[in-house]
């Protein structure tokens, strides 16, 4: 299974590589995407319910999981590596890029990234939760990208439900539809059923899986966590749906 697994992974990869040499003299290669194996949107939530310390847990967070052993072995034994982008996201017009597309093959481009995340201002402040909003604008930001992933993922992370904007679920499955998997990071810090929720209403798609942290406290270790499994995925057997993620653990 998991050399079926990783053997698929390699032939979509080729794929990809002969289409981009394929444009030849027709003055298109410009528009050619590097292939990956994973095209990843980390979407954070900065909605109102978000405050500038748990703003900063999460960036925090972030760079710490980029720097996380496992997440480099990860990255090393990946084919093709992760192209990753970080968008922050409130409401249903509220959404901005605040690290754009970076392909990360090897320590040092996931340190490049860690360092970027760390250093990234808020650029949103306040406003309500649509999670809707923010898969449609990740979905842009995978269709716009330069790199053409085996695997695309959508990472919603949050502390609440969806308070504005459509239902999540027409969204998640449209996403799902285009061959999409959304996961999500749920932070159990003010809704102590959010979890449940983020499990029925917010991920889809082949594999979806949902970590959980009790606080922003756990962030970190609930990234580190989901990235080993995303990044790892072609390896995994059979993953747990629901991963509750214990600081003290990392």
């Amino acid at each position: 299974m998991r050399a079926f697994a990783r053997a698929t992974a390699l032939l979509r990869i080729a794929a990809a590589l002969g289409a981009a040499g394929g444009f030849g003299a027709s003055g298109a290669a410009e528009e050619a995407r590097q292939p990956v194996e994973l095209e990843l949107v980390l979407a954070v939530d900065v909605s109102s319910s978000v405050d500038d310390d748990e703003y900063f847990l999460q960036m925090n967070g972030l760079a710490q999981a980029f720097r996380h052993p496992d997440v480099l072995a990860a990255l090393r034994a990946s084919v093709g590596g992760v192209a990753v982008t970080l968008v922050q996201w409130s409401d249903s017009s509220k959404h901005a890029v605040a690290v754009d597309w970076m392909a990360v093959r090897d320590d040092a481009d996931a340190a490049a990234f860690a360092n970027a995340a760390v250093r990234a201002p808020r650029l949103i402040v306040g406003g309500q939760t649509s999670i809707s909003g923010a898969i449609r604008f990740a979905m842009r930001e995978l269709e716009t990208n330069a790199y053409e992933g085996a695997r695309r993922t959508i990472d919603i992370s949050g502390d609440g439900r969806a308070n504005a904007g459509a239902p999540p679920e027409r969204a998640r499955r449209a996403a799902a539809a285009a061959g999409v998997t959304v996961n999500g990071l749920a932070i159990r810090n003010e809704e102590p059923f959010v979890d449940t929720y983020f499990r029925n209403s917010v991920i889809a798609g082949e594999a979806a899986f949902l970590v959980v942290a009790d606080d922003y406290d756990d962030f970190a270790a609930a990234m580190t966590e989901k990235l080993v499994r995303e990044i790892g995925l072609p390896l995994a057997a059979a993953p747990s749906p629901v991963v509750v993620a214990d600081a003290s653990r990392r």
